[in-house]
């Protein structure tokens, strides 16, 4: 039984789960308006770019986890599921899915979003594993800070080694799917990396390298 992994952000989905939470938290009136707006387009840019401090980044995302309610969250996560979400489940990314589920593959995503807002994603696609950025609870509470290693660039490779270790799982037969430059150090741990309508860069390192290059959009 090999391993199907799968990114998240503009692979599954058609756009970035990450960013459209902060827009949402923004037109709800939770944040911010003009601030956090900025911080949220300069971040994403980062990411896009390769220069996410993802550390600073983090401190920025999860505040509104501290800052309100979890009750009150966890209903306005179920709306923004329903509003934001569902409209950008790539019809063509679930029939992905389907086919290796179909094979008896281990279906798992791997995303630097964190778990709050990721974890019912993972559940509306029918993937029944899943290492996101973890945000820290205590005494029931988000904290605002992140527990143990964020999932993104090498943080995906340790994660996904630190999942391996306990699931009795490996990567032969491996298949990775990711649309970011920053996955490449887990798209050369896997034996088929594949570029999901990938960014510029990833694009240049697939043709470089002769991954294949897969669009699940229209």
């Amino acid at each position: 039984m090999a391993l199907a992994i799968f990114d998240l952000d503009n692979t599954l989905l058609g756009g970035d789960s990450d960013y459209l939470w902060g827009q949402f938290l923004v037109v709800r009136g939770l944040v911010n308006g003009d601030h956090y707006a900025r911080e949220n387009e300069r971040f994403y840019r980062d990411y896009r770019e390769g220069t996410l401090d993802i550390h600073a980044f983090l401190r920025f995302a999860l505040r509104p986890l501290r800052d309100h309610p979890r009750a009150l969250m966890e209903s306005l996560r179920t709306e923004f599921l329903r509003e934001r979400i569902e409209p950008i489940m790539l019809p063509a990314a679930r029939a992905l899915i389907e086919a290796h589920r179909a094979q008896g593959d281990t279906l798992l995503i791997v995303t630097a979003t964190n778990a709050f807002v990721t974890a019912p994603i993972a559940a509306a696609f029918g993937v029944p594993h899943l290492i996101a950025t973890e945000p820290e609870e205590r005494g029931g509470s988000y904290t605002g800070e992140v527990a143990g290693t964020p999932a993104f660039r090498e943080g995906k490779v340790q994660r996904l080694n630190d999942w391996l270790a306990v699931s009795g799982q490996d990567l032969a037969g491996s298949s990775f799917y990711s649309d970011s430059h920053n996955d490449l150090p887990l798209l050369l741990r896997v034996e088929r990396p594949v570029a999901v309508d990938p960014d510029p860069l990833l694009r240049a390192e697939a043709q470089a390298r002769g991954w294949a290059v897969l669009s699940l959009r229209d």
